[in-house]
C-alpha cells in the first residue's frame, strides 16, 4: 500500500493566502512588502508595496548578473517579473502546491528544481550569476547553506539574501522564523564571500505586520467567532468535547495571531531584515 504524506498546513495556509490576495488585491505574490513613507499602510497598497519590494531587489543586481537560481521561489511571482525583465530563472522549491502555482504563473518554460535545496542536486555543469534568497534563507541550515550557493556559482558570481534575522533582545516574540543574527554574521564571515552591499530595511518591512494584526482583528477574529457561535448552538456537545481536545492549539492560535502581538513595533523589536549583496571570490 502506498504511503501517502502529510500536507503542510503552513503550506496549504499559504496557497489559501495566495488565492484571496489574488482574488481581492489582484497580488500574486506572497513576499512581504516594502513601505516607504508615501506609501499608506493599508491592505489596498499591499500590491504596490510588493512591487516596491521587487524594484528595490532588482535594482541591485549587478550588470554582468543573466541568469539566477530562485532559491525557494515561493508562488513564483518575483521569477515572472525577472523573466518578463530579460533574465534567465530557474527555481528551487519543497512545496509541490507552492510548485504548481508558480510553474502556472512564470510559465511552463520555468524549470522547478523540485526539493529542500539542501537534498536538490545539480550537474556539476550548472553554474549560474546569482544565487537569490528572498525570504527563504531563514528555512535553509545554516551551516551548509552558503557553501553550496558558492558551490553553484561560476567564479565572481553573487549571492543575495533579503530576508530577516532574530535579534538579540530579551522576552519570546510571537513573530516566528529567523535565524539568528549574531550566528549568521558568524557563519559569513568564515564563508569567505565578499560583502559589497549591505542594507538594513527592518523599518520598511515592519509594517507590514500591521497589516496582519489588522487582518486578524478585523478579519480572522469575527470569522472564528461566527463559526463557533454556529458550532456552538448546533453541535453543544461536539463542541465541548472539540474545545477541550483542543484547548491548547486553540489557545495557541488565539495568542499568535488575534492577541494583537503581531505588529510592527514587536516585529522590529524582535527581528532584523536584512538585504545583502555577496560575491564569491574570482
Amino acid at each position: 500500500m502506498v504511503k501517502t504524506e502529510k500536507v503542510d498546513s503552513k503550506e496549504v495556509g499559504l496557497v489559501v493566502g495566495l488565492n484571496l490576495f489574488n482574488f481581492f488585491l489582484g497580488t500574486k505574490d506572497l513576499h512581504y512588502g516594502l513601505w516607504t513613507d508615501d506609501l499608506e499602510v493599508k491592505v489596498q497598497n499591499l500590491p504596490e508595496a510588493q512591487k516596491r519590494y521587487s524594484d528595490f531587489l532588482i535594482s541591485h543586481f549587478p550588470e554582468d548578473v543573466k541568469t539566477i537560481l530562485d532559491v525557494g521561489c515561493g508562488a513564483g511571482g518575483l521569477a515572472t517579473e525577472l523573466l518578463s525583465r530579460g533574465y534567465q530563472v530557474e527555481g528551487v522549491s519543497p512545496s509541490p502546491l507552492l510548485s504548481e502555482a508558480a510553474q502556472n504563473q512564470a510559465g511552463e518554460n520555468f524549470k522547478i528544481h523540485h526539493g529542500r535545496f539542501e537534498d536538490v542536486e545539480f550537474s556539476v555543469n550548472v553554474k549560474f550569476d546569482m544565487v537569490m534568497f528572498s525570504e527563504s534563507f531563514q528555512y535553509i541550515t545554516l551551516d551548509m547553506v552558503l557553501d553550496k550557493a558558492q558551490s553553484l556559482l561560476r567564479p565572481g558570481g553573487y549571492i543575495v539574501i533579503c530576508d530577516f534575522f532574530k535579534t538579540d533582545a530579551k522576552g519570546k516574540s510571537v513573530i516566528g522564523g529567523g535565524h539568528k543574527f549574531d550566528k549568521f554574521q558568524k557563519v559569513l564571515k568564515k564563508s569567505g564571500l565578499k560583502v559589497l552591499e549591505e542594507k538594513d530595511i527592518t523599518k520598511e518591512a515592519a509594517p507590514n505586520l500591521d497589516l496582519v494584526n489588522q487582518m486578524g482583528r478585523d478579519l480572522l477574529m469575527p470569522t472564528m467567532k461566527l463559526m463557533a457561535y454556529t458550532f456552538k448552538t448546533n453541535r453543544p456537545w461536539l463542541s465541548k468535547i472539540f474545545t477541550w481536545k483542543f484547548r491548547k492549539k486553540l489557545d495557541k492560535i488565539d495568542y499568535k495571531y488575534l492577541s494583537g502581538e503581531r505588529n510592527a513595533e514587536s516585529f522590529a523589536k524582535y527581528k532584523v531584515y536584512k538585504f545583502y549583496l555577496l560575491q564569491k571570490a574570482g
